[in-house]
């Protein structure tokens, strides 16, 4: 994490918003820490000290800035581009591991034990995994009493609170008002009804570094939709997912400065979950300039950067079922792909009653996968045999595609199965597990636009070519990607905007 005073201090001074989400300031004078970019006068720096979390701030007393709302701010793009032991306990933290299963839970997920996750962590952000998950839940309890009008006894649940108790007294400390004075100060919107008595729907910001580039993102996501589960509708793109306690559809529209995202869960306990994943997916944490700094010092790749600023990686809300997908597509076209997945849709996934769309269900689980018949895989046995090969590995266990896995030990453990290579192997890196280094030398896109860009694009000469552009190749490959006509590239003609 950044904490180096005279980089910081500059940062503070320059109200630079690049830097929201990589430290917090506090000032000691008043007990308050802010966001490097708060529009306050900034203080003096010998009133200051650097923070490399908000949860670090709050463990020492400070307050949140009620101006600027640094627990408001986008995550820090470091958890997403680092694969060891704190950007793995990072990841998982943000997925609601710790409320849910302890910091036991996290060790054991981890492989590591207490002691030493509880020990490098607190080196690095300056305070305990239960300290970090305490600062989320009050973020996302802020959220709902500001947005909604749940009773703020739902609030507490929904936001991971064993009791009311340490709901009304974490909001205190970390807000300096109570609950009931948070929501008297604002106007509140009509964010939570219900459909039959099935639904909770909530409506949010999912706040992001500029620039966004939406085509490319949203585009990819739309083009490769699977009927059923994942849909575009007025202006947004709608899918469904399996949450620790039920199904969910989220609806997730790019707007001015936000993602603005709605909702619908049947168990108000997973809204962080649920907001994790999206963010997530859309790869709202991402330092966009940096990224792209680094990308345009290539001059094959400088126009490309030029030309379409702020691109992100399309990733995914379940890694497991981005791992099938990603096998049902191989060496076939995105259009036949979403014909597979759609049968399979059909035949094994959960039925649910979309309250706002048209989505029917949710992607069948890999265990139910491993068993399919043949009449719902029709494809080349060989496929069939990966298939159902990796959909058993995944179901007990024995290969890990979530945010938290360790990046060289599930890349070894997917190419040991058979029908498995380096596309599909890229594929999952990229978009489930986030490595943002990960490059599909083998995809005939990529191929084809280094081609056209003079850049040698077979076999070691590619991977030497793409040396300049570690450890961003991940981010490389979206710019290669939409240098083509592909559909991927490009929103809906009906709601595409300028970028």
């Amino acid at each position: 994490m950044l904490t180096d005073p005279q980089t910081c201090m500059t940062a503070v001074r320059s109200r630079d918003a690049r830097f929201d989400g990589w430290f917090v300031t506090g000032v000691r004078t008043t007990g308050i820490y802010c966001r490097p970019s708060c529009p306050a006068t900034p203080p003096k720096a010998r009133n200051i000290t650097f923070y490399p979390s908000a949860a670090a701030a709050q463990a020492n007393g400070f307050r949140a800035c009620k101006r600027c709302r640094p627990d408001a701010s986008p995550g820090s793009p470091e958890w997403n581009a680092r694969a060891d032991l704190v950007a793995r306990a990072m990841r998982l933290i943000a997925d609601g591991v710790v409320d849910r299963e302890g910091v036991h839970g996290l060790s054991r997920r981890l492989g590591y034990s207490t002691r030493q996750i509880e020990r490098q962590i607190r080196a690095e952000l300056g305070a305990s995994p239960l300290a970090l998950a305490r600062a989320q839940r009050a973020q996302t309890a802020r959220v709902l009493i500001e947005t909604t009008a749940l009773p703020l006894t739902q609030v507490a649940h929904a936001s991971g609170f064993g009791s009311i108790r340490s709901f009304n007294d974490t909001v205190r400390a970390v807000f300096a008002m109570a609950p009931r004075e948070l929501r008297s100060k604002t106007r509140l919107s009509a964010g939570h009804v219900s459909a039959g008595n099935a639904w909770h729907h909530l409506q949010l910001r999912l706040p992001f570094r500029r620039p966004l580039r939406v085509d490319n993102l949203f585009g990819h996501l739309v083009a490769t939709a699977v009927p059923g589960v994942e849909e575009w509708r007025d202006g947004a793109y709608r899918r469904t997912m399996q949450l620790p306690h039920g199904p969910a559809v989220v609806a997730l529209r790019p707007d001015d400065g936000f993602v603005a995202a709605r909702v619908w869960l049947r168990d108000l306990a997973d809204l962080p979950v649920a907001i994790s994943r999206c963010r997530w997916l859309l790869d709202l944490d991402a330092d966009p300039e940096a990224i792209d700094a680094h990308l345009a010092a290539d001059p094959m790749l400088a126009p490309l950067v030029a030309g379409a600023p702020g691109r992100r990686v399309p990733r995914t809300v379940d890694g497991v079922e981005l791992a099938l997908r990603l096998v049902l597509g191989q060496q076939i076209s995105t259009r036949a792909a979403r014909t597979h997945a759609a049968r399979l849709v059909q035949a094994y996934g959960e039925p649910i009653d979309d309250p706002d769309g048209g989505l029917t269900a949710t992607f069948p689980e890999a265990a139910v996968l491993a068993t399919a018949s043949d009449e719902t895989l029709a494809m080349p046995q060989s496929r069939r045999a990966t298939l159902r090969g990796l959909a058993a590995a995944l179901a007990d266990g024995a290969i890990d595609v979530s945010t938290s896995a360790n990046w060289d030990d599930t890349r070894r453990d997917l190419l040991a199965l058979p029908g498995i290579g380096p596309w599909t192997v890229e594929g999952v890196a990229m978009r489930a597990l986030g490595d943002p280094d990960a490059f599909l030398a083998t995809d005939l896109g990529v191929r084809q636009a280094m081609s056209r860009l003079g850049i040698p694009d077979s076999g070691r000469a590619a991977h030497t070519a793409s040396e300049p552009w570690r450890p961003w190749r991940a981010y490389a490959v979206q710019h290669l990607w939409a240098s083509g006509p592909h559909e991927i590239n490009q929103l809906p003609e009906q709601a595409r905007k300028p970028a």
